[in-house]
């Protein structure tokens, strides 16, 4: 994989670069959460402060091919033209004449956002049309989109067969040389934590680490799935049918490497003020349904990841959202920033719970691709990654 180093002189030059720009916005169309806005400046900063002319293409949300005006990413340019100190001008579209004379007419270490790319129904189809008309737009491509990296679409892989030079970011290097060093080379023991809703979404990464690491940790609702193929009652538990028999083969597979709960937290409903009770044990009865790990679980599971050398967790322990079933995942994250060895949390929500108990700055390195990150560990090409080489 090609990285900044390996450019040529980029003053003067056009750079496209991928960013990952996809942030939540809030009715009135203001930035709520800038992490991902943030995430990119390192790489842009590193391009302007050498000259390099510089054009930003991203996705936000799903348009599905239409230009819709809450989709636009202005309130994006708003926040990084704050975030430089420094004008960022936002195109009128992705591509076109129009959008050709701005990005002909930038000065050295001016910025051009193009307008959400899945404006253009050619994006997510990786039409070779469309990555043509990006490239054309750039004599360097760079992605710094780690969080689109497994998708090949026009902007993370057909355009980055099309210009002169390309590169990854400061970003999605450290992103993949982080990810891959927790396979290749971790300090011992590993302790992988794995949480969420659904074990078939995650099977692959539960097997990856059933062979390279030293304990798998099991929590949220695939749990479930587990335990009924122990036999367990789950009651009215969020359990995916699907999901058993791949739990099956983890469990036949796993040994003492894979743990379990011991422990729950019961609701009669998915509700912050619905009613709760302490199981200690497995056996959900019916009428209720298992909403996080219970207190000796989370005990457990932090003895192992306290003294860890290489922690990565993905998934939240339970549904941290409502504030009773919110502990056994506190515990968790509280137990990973207090971890001294490296420290990797990947995917959505574990981010959010980290960013919810604002742990983020006692973490080795934060995510910012859940998917992409989970398609790595499995073992997966990405698509966007391996276009750099």
């Amino acid at each position: 994989m090609r990285t900044l180093a390996d450019l040529s002189d980029v003053s003067g030059k056009r750079v496209l670069v991928r960013v990952d720009f996809n942030v939540p916005l809030d009715g009135d169309g203001n930035v709520t959460d800038d992490t991902r806005i943030r995430a990119a400046l390192p790489t842009i900063t590193w391009l302007r402060e050498r000259g390099a002319r510089v054009i930003l293409v991203s996705h936000l949300g799903r348009p599905k091919g239409e230009v819709k005006p809450e989709f636009s990413l202005k309130p994006a340019a708003l926040r990084l033209a704050h975030l430089l100190d420094a004008p960022v001008q936002l195109a009128p579209a992705v591509v076109g004449p129009e959008v050709e004379a701005e990005a002909n007419g930038l000065a050295d270490g001016e910025v051009l956002l193009l307008e959400n790319v899945r404006y253009e129904p050619g994006e997510t189809k990786n039409d070779p049309g469309l990555a043509k008309q990006l490239a054309a737009l750039a004599d360097v491509y760079v992605n710094d989109a780690f969080g689109a990296a497994h998708r090949a679409h026009a902007s993370t892989e057909g355009v980055a067969h099309l210009v002169p030079e390309k590169a990854a970011g400061l970003l999605l290097q450290r992103e993949v040389e982080t990810l891959k060093g927790i396979l290749a080379d971790p300090a011992r023991p590993l302790v992988a934590i794995v949480g969420g809703a659904k074990v078939t979404d995650k099977i692959g990464v539960i097997d990856r680490f059933l062979e390279v690491a030293d304990a798998v940790l099991i929590g949220g609702a695939m749990c479930f799935p587990f335990f009924k193929a122990q036999g367990h009652a789950v009651g009215a538990s969020l359990c995916e049918e699907e999901g058993i028999e791949p739990a099956q083969r983890a469990l036949a597979a796993g040994g003492d490497k894979l743990k379990l709960p011991v422990d729950l937290k019961l609701g009669r409903e998915f509700s912050a003020d619905t009613e709760t009770r302490d199981l200690d044990g497995l056996e959900v009865p019916d009428g209720w349904m298992g909403l996080d790990v219970g207190p000796k679980t989370a005990a457990l599971y932090a003895e192992l990841i306290r003294p860890a050398g290489t922690v990565f967790w993905n998934g939240p322990m339970g549904a941290f959202e409502l504030e009773p079933f919110s502990a056994g995942t506190r515990d968790v994250a509280l137990a990973v920033a207090d971890c001294p060895g490296t420290t990797v949390v990947g995917g959505g929500d574990s981010v959010a719970a980290v960013a919810k108990f604002e742990l983020e700055d006692r973490i080795t390195h934060v995510s910012t691709g859940g998917g992409a990150s989970l398609e790595l560990i499995e073992g997966r090409a990405l698509p966007g990654v391996e276009a750099l080489t």
